[in-house]
């Protein structure tokens, strides 16, 4: 049975492609050198992008998703005969206010205090306390340890003395000995230890970092240290878009009853992370861009050395390929060869290069990341499916490219021309 003639015709093709590459093979070898070097550089510099991404984002998060955090502060408005100035305070039993009047949001207060002694045994640590409600968990992120817990609905309801530690502050104060169930002395007043702060990482904090902190139910700070007043007011809208209408309705809300204009900007300070979150993505994607630019950049200067090989072969070839063409060669068998070897040079660099990449963001897996600030803070190189298409994506093009200009003027060589080429 014959072969059909787009078969013969590839197979054809493929016998030039092979007999024709093992020529100049020291050239060859540093072209798939240089497309290998480029490729390692375009893969790590968008896997650190990628790794930095992700690690600046978890760090973000650390604090909570999707919050709006105000202090409450003082009018600048004169408002229904009231003057300007007026300190607006508001007290614990408001949240439930909120949580009744704005739908779709979520709200816990805080009440700080500074320079709190906490003491176990001959050992004291001066730090600050936060009351909170039973939601501040769920809401600022504070996961517990295994066989630890965060404070409940109970634990507020009945003024309970139990304290949530931060890790560095149970650290302090228990060395290695496990806080849960223990006691420690707040202010000399005895508390239980039900729960440690998992260690994590923070972009951004107000009130100190929490793993220095300790938190105990807002009832009990009440009633310890005689607060009546908020500190901070957190909230979290179901829907991250609708921040700004949770931000509004609070304030008509707390309006109502402190007599103050809900348009006042001055009235709360307020920290809306979801904007900040928008800014920060936008500067984050602009990072990954420029490094991917830069990688491909690179890679770009291996693709031209793989173009000039192949002008430099048309050009040794010229000869060769007048008498394929005056015996009759179809401009695809002339044409064929020279994008195929051009392909070829840049997907043996491009494996050679991810292999290596691969391998060194391997490597670099594997290094230890406590106590390493850089690294917890920056992150490891991550790969990902879209780097792998990206790169793929890029040495495809620039393979096509660095094969078909070289092909072209292959083809349109004049016969005639070639007798008299020296």
């Amino acid at each position: 049975m014959p072969m059909p003639k787009a078969l013969s015709g590839l197979l054809l093709v493929t016998r030039l492609f092979l007999r024709s590459s093992k020529v100049q093979r020291k050239r060859a070898a540093l072209t798939v050198a240089g497309i290998a070097w480029g490729t390692v550089a375009i893969v790590l510099l968008l896997a650190f992008g990628e790794g930095l991404h992700y690690q600046l984002a978890k760090n973000k998060r650390g604090m909570g998703n999707h919050l709006a955090i105000l202090w409450p502060n003082q009018t600048s408005r004169v408002w229904k005969g009231l003057p300007e100035g007026r300190p607006i305070r508001i007290r614990a039993e408001d949240i439930d206010l909120l949580r009744a009047r704005v739908p779709g949001t979520r709200f816990c207060g805080e009440m700080q205090r500074w320079g709190v002694n906490f003491t176990r045994g001959d050992k004291t640590v001066n730090t600050h306390v936060r009351g909170v409600h039973w939601n501040y968990g769920d809401l600022r992120n504070q996961i517990p340890e295994p066989g630890g817990r965060f404070l409940n609905p109970i634990d507020e309801q009945k003024k309970r003395r139990v304290v949530f530690l931060g890790d560095e502050l149970a650290r302090d104060l228990f060395g290695t000995e496990h806080p849960v169930g223990r006691t420690v002395l707040v202010n000399e007043v005895p508390y239980t230890v039900i729960g440690v702060l998992v260690k994590k990482l923070m972009m951004g904090n107000y009130g100190g970092m929490d793993q220095d902190h300790a938190v105990i139910p807002i009832t009990t700070f009440e009633t310890q240290f005689g607060h009546e007043y908020l500190s901070v007011i957190v909230l979290r809208p179901d829907d991250p878009d609708a921040v700004e209408a949770s931000l509004s309705g609070t304030k008509k809300a707390l309006a109502g009853k402190y007599a103050f204009d809900p348009e006042d900007d001055k009235v709360f300070g307020i920290w809306n992370t979801v904007e900040n979150s928008r800014v920060f993505d936008a500067m984050l994607i602009g990072i990954q861009l420029f490094l991917g630019i830069i990688g491909a950049m690179t890679l770009l200067i291996g693709g031209i050395g793989v173009a000039n090989i192949m002008y430099a072969v048309v050009k040794e070839r010229t000869r060769e390929i007048g008498v394929k063409m005056a015996l009759g060669a179809r401009r695809g068998w002339i044409t064929g060869p020279i994008v195929l070897e051009g392909l070829a040079f840049t997907l043996m660099g491009g494996v050679f290069g991810v292999l290596i990449a691969f391998s060194l963001v391997w490597l670099l897996s594997l290094a230890p990341t406590e106590g390493n600030m850089a690294i917890e803070m920056l992150g490891k190189p991550r790969l990902s499916i879209p780097i792998a298409l990206s790169t793929a994506g890029i040495l495809g093009c620039i393979g096509l490219v660095a094969g078909y200009f070289p092909a072209r003027r292959a083809a349109s060589i004049d016969p005639a021309e070639t007798l008299r080429y020296e």
